[in-house]
């Protein structure tokens, strides 16, 4: 699948949690949707595009935040 069309649906999900007040129930709601509603290739894809320095720069800031906390579980 396309990083970039990752990139931008992963911001989505993070751009909908972010709204929440508590900044740890937002991240755990980005990691649990990706989870539970990504195929695990495309959180494969996800996770090695930000070990790739530029190819997954675009990512929110809690987005990413979210993701490294939750690495193991999404892999």
């Amino acid at each position: 699948m396309d990083i970039e069309k990752l990139v931008r649906m992963a911001n989505q999900i993070g751009t909908f949690f972010q709204a929440m007040p508590d900044h740890a129930e937002a991240l755990d709601g980005i990691a649990t949707h990706i989870q539970k509603f990504w195929e695990p290739r495309m959180r494969r894809e996800l996770l090695a595009a930000m070990e790739d320095a530029g190819a997954a720069i675009e990512l929110l800031p809690i987005v990413r935040e979210a993701i490294e906390l939750r690495r193991a579980s999404l892999g």
